[in-house]
């Protein structure tokens, strides 16, 4: 059974950064797609980043282009998410994310392996 850690959340000011980190407790083969969800209070959980490990094709909702940066590590058992420009329509529960779907971030009830989420709150 896969398991997922995440690290990096926490409390940050309007403006400003913050990086999330998942650790995956073994490799993350070609045929699955990686990446990160968030879920804010009273919200549906949404795809906010994702990466097809095959062909490293990479997804952005909308309301996070330009500000947020997905990558992994060259051994697919890491990857992170830098989070730039934060507001407080950016504070949720980020969890990262496990899938053999594709688009894993258009599907979250398809994905295989959760993370437990770390909380990111942004004040204003």
């Amino acid at each position: 059974q896969l398991r997922l850690v995440e690290s990096g959340g926490g409390l940050v000011q309007f403006g400003g950064s913050l990086r999330l980190s998942c650790t995956a407790s073994t490799f993350i083969s070609d045929r699955y797609d990686i990446g990160w969800f968030r879920q804010a209070p009273g919200k549906e959980r949404e795809g906010v980043a994702c990466i097809r490990s095959s062909n490293g094709y990479t997804y952005y909702t909308d309301s996070v282009k330009g500000r947020f940066t997905i990558s992994t590590d060259n051994a697919k058992i890491a990857w992170s998410l830098q989070m730039n420009s934060l507001n407080p329509e950016d504070t949720a529960v980020y969890y990262c994310a496990v899938a053999r779907v594709h688009p894993m971030c258009a599907r979250p009830e398809l994905v295989d392996f959760w993370g437990q989420g770390t909380r990111v709150t942004v004040s204003s």
